[in-house]
């Protein structure tokens, strides 16, 4: 059945309402038409809640906008949602994603995350090439895709808005990594369930590297909002040591925007639950509205906080990792970067859940605390301890 204005309908019963489900909720391809957004295929999804999300199929795959009953939850930057047409990966130093960087989720890798980094090429095995060279948080979110399929599937009286598609990041002489991203929701709810599967489709030995940079803005994010999480221990705090509370900004509970903020990024090491799930949370309590982030510990070991809290850009972001903050050196260094063989893959399931009352934020907030009881403190020190991660040298 289909939880819809307060009751369970079946399909003939909504089907006797309207002369289509698209009247309640459903799956829709467009195309944008303006501005540096031209040119991208979007889908837009309704659920029948009041929950509207869109995909940019031409970036990735990757979620752009995101409200609930009018309220936005994902972030728009003032970059906006750029063609990937107009970007230029190896400008400004590596720092040029930065011009493409919007929306709810950003999905970064699939053979480097994080900061500027270049490593050596041997392993694509050509001579004139001594290095590859990253820019931040690698290339797949800025690369068309490939929409294979979307639309409404009926399960008896349970409907599944649904889109499958893929997207090629390769080079000659480099790598051949293809992303295949299925997005689905079941009508009714507020729950968006993201399946990834990334695929070494070439033959040489490749890296691999992968994090969803998933941004919630106004007004989830507010002050005093509060960041929810399974902390077993504050890892790391780039801000940590003289700067550490010079910004009063902890990693807890959110002020207003700021003029002249500098980011903040944490890392902590988060707990799972029996299942192997970590839920993480941003929540509005005085609107009784929050966004939460399940993961799996196995496919998401590590995740970041990061706090972009100057005025115009307000943003707080959700980042789980396969790897840790100190990026692909240090991954490398301790035998903890992931290596793909021809035809080797690695799947990562995620859902992203809208609370829409404080019952739901209380039960979301009961879970997490079951499995770790995080810090009651803004400002803890870090400990500095990077766990080991299970890579393949």
């Amino acid at each position: 059945m289909v939880e819809l204005y307060g009751g369970q309908r079946s399909r003939r019963d909504l089907a006797a309402h309207a002369g289509s489900f698209g009247q309640f909720a459903g799956v829709r391809l467009m195309t944008l038409g303006d501005g540096v957004e031209r040119g991208i295929r979007m889908l837009e999804f309704r659920s029948g809640t009041g929950l509207r999300f869109t995909v940019l199929i031409d970036r990735a795959f990757d979620i752009a906008d995101c409200d609930y009953r009018g309220m936005a939850v994902g972030w728009h930057s003032p970059a906006g949602f750029r063609h990937p047409g107009l970007h230029e990966y190896e400008g400004e130093g590596g720092l040029a994603w930065l011009r493409s960087f919007s929306g709810l989720m950003v999905t970064c890798g699939l053979d480097h995350i994080l900061f500027m980094h270049d490593e050596p090429a041997d392993h694509y095995v050509y001579g004139p090439r001594k290095t590859v060279s990253h820019s931040i948080h690698g290339r797949i979110g800025t690369i068309p895709g490939k929409l294979t399929g979307y639309g409404e599937r009926w399960d008896g009286d349970e409907l599944v808005l649904w889109c499958e598609g893929s997207v090629i990041q390769g080079a000659v002489f480099g790598e051949h990594l293809e992303l295949i991203r299925r997005i689905e929701i079941t009508a009714g709810t507020n729950d968006i369930r993201i399946s990834d599967r990334v695929v070494n489709r070439g033959f040489y030995r490749t890296p691999h590297m992968y994090c969803y940079h998933i941004n919630v803005g106004h007004p989830v994010l507010a002050e005093g909002s509060r960041y929810i999480a399974p902390i077993r221990e504050v890892v790391w705090a780039a801000h940590a040591g003289d700067d550490f509370r010079k910004q009063s900004a902890g990693y807890r509970t959110m002020p207003a925007p700021q003029l002249g903020f500098h980011e903040q990024v944490w890392q902590h090491e988060l707990g799972a639950d029996a299942a192997g799930e970590v839920p993480v949370a941003l929540v509005n309590d005085a609107l009784g509205l929050g966004f939460q982030v399940t993961t799996r510990k196995d496919q998401f070991p590590c995740q970041y906080e990061w706090q972009n809290l100057q005025a115009g850009q307000y943003a707080l972001g959700i980042e789980p990792s396969t790897n840790h903050v100190l990026g692909k050196g240090y991954a490398r260094e301790k035998g903890e970067l992931i290596w793909l063989e021809h035809g080797d893959e690695r799947a990562y399931q995620s859902t992203f859940s809208i609370l829409t009352s404080a019952e739901e934020i209380a039960a979301s907030e009961g879970r997490i605390r079951a499995i770790a009881a995080q810090p009651d403190e803004d400002y803890p020190e870090p400990s500095g301890r990077h766990l080991p991660i299970g890579g393949r040298a």
